[in-house]
């Protein structure tokens, strides 16, 4: 995984939005309207109550000091701070077609990251590699992208030495329970190939009630099926054994195994209200992207 790409993700980010709601995020997440969080409402002064004023606004206290009726004026507090979380475990270091998950998630996260930063938001991020999370407080700088970039590229080199215990998703929901603020909008990329373990729901679960969270999966071609019948040679860095699919219906099999997975983690993320954008390894990111949130 190059720095450079990454870095120069910056410049195709200025046509999305990744902060703006639309029709198509609220469907994802089986609501019937959109629903804006992080959007509230700040007091800014006092005047005196002109014909059609809010009544429910009137500044009792300053009406009875001062003899004649006040209105309050507040003004929209537009602050949504963007969260991206990218996992990149030995998992998503897997691809057929263009390129690998891992690959794939970081480009998408990178794009978010930049966008949201272009619209004048604070950005951060947490990384999720084969030893542990590396996080960044949201800020409203260019460093902050950058420090998740090198956090990208460092989860995405090889490692030599996996006898550690490998982290859970769950333990990325809880860092982000730590460092994510009321209002966040927050991207969560991976496969989540570990994500129905009931203790792993239950982070989330508590997450999305004061955020809005977003669930990005990344897949490939080959997870969805199986090669045409033939020995394929199979490794997963460590072991190494032999496929045979010419076995009478095990491509049928498998595809109905994987298919009935993704659709019980659609479900349960729905459950939640969780929108859920299903992303291939050779898709492009920003056409995907721009399927559910505005063109800038």
């Amino acid at each position: 995984m190059r720095a450079e790409a990454l870095i120069a993700a910056r410049f195709v980010a200025r046509f999305i939005d990744v902060t703006g709601q639309t029709r198509a995020l609220a469907n994802l997440a089986g609501m019937r309207r959109a629903r804006q969080r992080g959007r509230g409402v700040e007091f800014d002064e006092v005047r005196a109550y002109a014909a059609g004023d809010d009544v429910r606004a009137i500044d009792w206290r300053v009406t009875a000091r001062s003899g004649t009726p006040h209105t309050k004026l507040f003004h929209e507090d537009r602050e949504q701070p963007i969260l991206v979380a990218v996992d990149q475990r030995a998992a998503m270091k897997f691809g057929s077609q263009r390129c690998f998950k891992s690959v794939m998630a970081a480009h998408i996260g990178c794009l978010a990251l930049w966008s949201g930063l272009q619209a004048g938001e604070r950005v951060g991020g947490a990384v999720l590699g084969d030893k542990g999370i590396a996080d960044s407080r949201p800020k409203r700088s260019q460093h902050a992208v950058l420090k998740v970039i090198r956090d990208l590229v460092h989860a995405g080199t090889p490692q030599s030495d996996n006898s550690a215990e490998q982290p859970s998703i769950a333990d990325l929901i809880q860092q982000l329970e730590r460092i994510s603020r009321p209002g966040t909008r927050l991207f969560v990329i991976s496969d989540f190939h570990d994500l129905l373990d009931e203790d792993h729901l239950a982070p989330l679960r508590r997450l999305a009630r004061k955020t809005q969270v977003v669930a990005i999966s990344v897949a490939d071609t080959l997870e969805a099926e199986l090669p045409r019948a033939g020995y394929y040679s199979v490794t997963d860095g460590d072991n190494h054994s032999q496929l045979d699919t010419g076995i009478s219906g095990i491509r049928e099999s498998y595809a109905a195994d994987y298919q009935s997975h993704q659709s019980l983690i659609a479900r349960r993320l729905r459950e939640l209200r969780i929108p859920l954008l299903a992303v291939r390894t050779d898709d492009e990111p920003l056409k995907r992207l721009l399927t559910v949130f505005p063109a800038r």
